[in-house]
């Protein structure tokens, strides 16, 4: 078939030489990428030019001045009045295809009529049936008998009638509408299905709506519905989103109904109202916003008159991240952090064990002010720190000092003539209740100077450095040796030193390249008496690779504990030789103590080993799917490990992980960990694809998800998280049972449950958020994708 051109003189039409393939190309370039098209004569060479991209979408003004394409059989008319085209009849213009039996064009009007077995292609949405009408450039008109297919979201259905308003927005009625991929066969029917009375389609707002509703799932209705919205893209938009129903053991049955409302591109917030049948009604919402120089987010929730507890409970978390312009060139922009978080009583981390709030399921709450700047080599820090704690009698804790407020300055100028230099000061006034923690408040000033050569060089470095601490202390009781004021001054020497040696190995037929990497690193600390200072923000530094390599054993700055000693360590290395991946690590350290370690915590013992634990680790990473990493401190006076853990992953594809951990602390605790997402069709050999975005229904797939932490010590699960997960290709299902330790005698359980119909909602409650925060590398099984470009779908 070639196309045909009207011959002028004759008034007939008459074949036009088939088209050369450049020709073809220029035809495709000018509809795909109008800023191509050139108004020139039909004879004249066309003129390209270069454009990285194909447009997706062509703008009103330049579709009007696009030509237009007729196709077909034979083709009749009267030039620039109308062109009837029959047998195999096509018309393109710019992202517009239509095909017909018969297709009558009406120039004045733009209008279309097709007849017979018509096909209509617009920027990839697909619409077929027995007649259409329709004014191309402003796709106005209408479609009988459709049936239809969206490129949006993959969807799809029939209808008795589509009224196309514009480009953008069509009224479909009598509709259906699925995600499932139609199947051969007369009787095939989706394993879900919206009927609706009207269903609006709007591309601009990226929303549908329909009125008389009724959603059916497996040939059941589940859902009837007067009237909903759902989206037919990721945009955000207003509305109600899908509503959820769970069950667990503190709140019965609750039902909650989100709202969403967008209220700018850079502001939204979303309510989440619940209903309790053990309690009542929580009223929760979260508000998002985002500027150029600052972002943050408030959340919150209200329960009046609690039913558990008979008495009105509320929660509130806000984090603020930004800057402030001062106007001031010499000062610049002041950064400003806050993380306020509030409750209304002791027990609310315990009732509320999955509240809006996220941030407030925990005991101890930090309500966080910081000013910070920072200008070249000097910086500096205001900070405001209250703690809210959350209080139980079987369980109590020491609450933190609140630091009313921080100020601390700092300076750092590397490399001055080959020295690197460093100031510290910092003040802080901590306060608390003295009933609580049996000492006084104080305002302690702190500074510390510091001094190191570096010096460095391919195979090795030393560094010598010397630190000089000086602390005051103001209290506003006196200590028990009747002092109302304190002060500590004392140096730190340290000397820090490595070698690394290198060589080609092979090993299991691979080739690595090997290091041996020693390290020695010396401090001395001469000692102070400070069993008389009260203790605010120190504790013991926790005993691992990283501290054993620095100067004072304590964190915080009211414990600087007295040194004589020597660290001695080393650490060998298997490397890609092509990419520096590491393959396998092995390291050792002990400390060697020349005097014993006097200064300690209150209530502490001086430290007398002579030889420290020795601590021994390894990971390895072979191969891309097998991960193990090993830590183990032994005390080499009693024969026995101290801290051991281990750990093991196992991820060879997508939607195939395992975590495996066992970790021990002598006299302390004993635990079992794992963690997994696997198909259950695996176990029976079944290790096909896995369905993905835009998949038909079929077999499906089963996924087995969980996490199970074991104490061997008592006997039992402290905790787990059990469920499965079902993807059909156009739905999933997922069941997730989980059960929480919130004391040594209670528990929350809950039971997640969802139905996710995929391109068009979700109803139960999600266990989306639980499942990707305890399950490392979990996967969703349906991942965001970039929208389908409309050439995914070009005839």
């Amino acid at each position: 078939m070639r196309p045909l051109k009207h011959d002028m003189k004759r008034g007939v039409a008459r074949p036009n030489p088939a088209l050369s393939p450049v020709a073809l190309v220029t035809c495709a370039l000018m509809q795909a990428m109008p800023g191509l098209a050139q108004q020139v004569p039909v004879d004249s060479p066309v003129l390209l030019k270069s454009s990285p991209l194909l447009k997706e979408q062509i703008e009103p003004s330049v579709r009007r001045q696009l030509p237009t394409f007729l196709f077909g059989e034979r083709i009749y008319g009267r030039p620039d009045l109308e062109t009837s085209s029959e047998g195999h009849a096509e018309l393109r213009r710019a992202d517009t295809v239509i095909r017909a039996d018969r297709l009558d064009y009406d120039h004045p009007t733009d209008q279309a009529k097709a007849r017979g077995n018509v096909y209509v292609n617009r920027a990839g949405n697909v619409y077929e049936g027995p007649l259409l009408e329709l004014k191309i450039d402003a796709f106005e008109g209408f479609f009988n008998e459709p049936r239809y297919h969206f490129l949006k979201n993959d969807g799809h259905g029939v209808a008795s009638r589509v009224d196309f308003i514009d480009e953008k927005r069509a009224i479909i009625h009598n509709a259906t509408f699925t995600t499932c991929r139609r199947l051969p066969g007369p009787s095939w029917m989706p394993d879900w299905i919206l009927r609706a009375n009207q269903l609006t389609m709007d591309n601009e707002e990226d929303v549908g709506h329909a009125e008389g509703a009724l959603l059916s799932f497996k040939g059941v209705p589940v859902l009837p519905i007067p009237s909903l919205t759902f989206p037919l893209s990721d945009r955000r938009k207003s509305g109600f989103l899908p509503p959820s129903v769970g069950v667990d053991n503190i709140n019965g049955t609750q039902i909650q109904q989100p709202y969403y409302w967008n209220i700018a591109p850079n502001r939204d917030a979303t309510l989440y109202p619940t209903l309790m049948s053990k309690r009542g009604v929580d009223l929760g919402g979260e508000f998002r916003y985002l500027e150029a120089g600052y972002s943050g987010k408030i959340t919150g929730n209200y329960m009046p008159a609690d039913k558990l507890r008979e008495t009105n409970r509320w929660g509130l978390s806000y984090q603020h991240v930004g800057g402030i312009n001062t106007g001031i060139a010499a000062i610049g922009g002041v950064g400003l952090n806050l993380n306020i978080n509030r409750v209304s009583d002791d027990n609310y981390w315990r009732d509320f064990t999955v509240p809006v709030t996220g941030a407030l399921g925990q005991r101890l709450l930090p309500n966080d002010a910081t000013l910070s700047w920072g200008r070249g080599e000097w910086s500096t820090t205001v900070r405001t720190l209250k703690w809210q704690t959350l209080q139980d009698v079987t369980a109590p804790i020491t609450p933190p000092y609140d630091q009313l407020p921080q100020i601390a300055v700092s300076f750092a100028r590397p490399d001055e003539r080959g020295f690197d230099i460093g100031f510290t000061a910092n003040y802080t006034q901590f306060q608390a209740d003295r009933s609580l923690t049996k000492q006084p408040n104080s305002q302690r000033t702190y500074t510390q100077l510091q001094l190191s050569r570096p010096w460095r060089a391919p195979g090795g470095y030393i560094i010598p450095k010397v630190q000089l601490h000086a602390t005051s202390y103001q209290f506003d009781a006196a200590l028990a040796n009747g002092a109302t004021e304190a002060s500590r001054v004392l140096p730190t020497y340290s000397l820090d030193s490595g070698l690394v040696f290198e060589r080609e190995a092979s090993y299991f037929g691979r080739g690595f390249l090997q290091t041996l990497e020693p390290r020695a690193f010396y401090v001395s600390t001469p000692y102070r008496d400070q069993s008389n200072l009260p203790n605010y923000d120190s504790g013991l530094s926790d005993f691992n690779f990283a501290t054993i390599y620095t100067e004072n054993a304590f964190v915080g700055n009211d414990r600087i504990s007295d040194s004589n000693l020597l660290t001695l360590g080393v650490t060998s290395r298997l490397l890609h030789p092509d990419t520096g991946a590491e393959a396998m690590r092995l390291g050792f350290a002990q400390r060697l103590r020349f005097k014993d370690q006097l200064v300690t915590l209150p209530g502490g013992t001086p430290v007398q080993d002579r030889v420290s634990d020795l601590l021994m680790g390894g990971s390895i990473n072979w191969t891309p799917q097998w991960t193990v990493d090993t830590l183990v401190q032994f005390n080499p006076k009693t024969e026995q490990s101290v801290r051991s853990t281990i750990g093991a992953r196992y991820n060879p594809g997508n939607y195939r992980v395992i975590n495996a951990a066992y970790r021990f602390q002598r006299d302390t605790s004993e635990q079992i960990d794992v963690g997994w997402q696997w198909p259950i069709n695996d176990l029976w050999g079944d290790r096909g694809q896995d369905l993905g975005p835009g998949r038909g229904q079929g077999d499906g797939r089963w996924y087995s998800v969980g996490r199970l932490n074991y104490s061997m010590r008592e006997g039992r699960l402290v905790s787990s998280i059990i469920g499965f997960e079902y993807d059909a290709g156009c739905w999933l299902g997922r069941v997730v049972i989980e059960r929480l330790q919130t004391s040594t005698s209670t528990a929350n359980q809950r039971i997640m449950f969802q139905l996710e119909f995929v391109g068009f909602s979700r109803l139960g409650v999600s266990p989306l958020k639980t499942l990707k925060n305890n399950i490392p590398r979990y996967q969703y099984l349906r991942e965001e994708v970039e929208p389908s470009s409309r050439f995914s779908n070009y005839d």
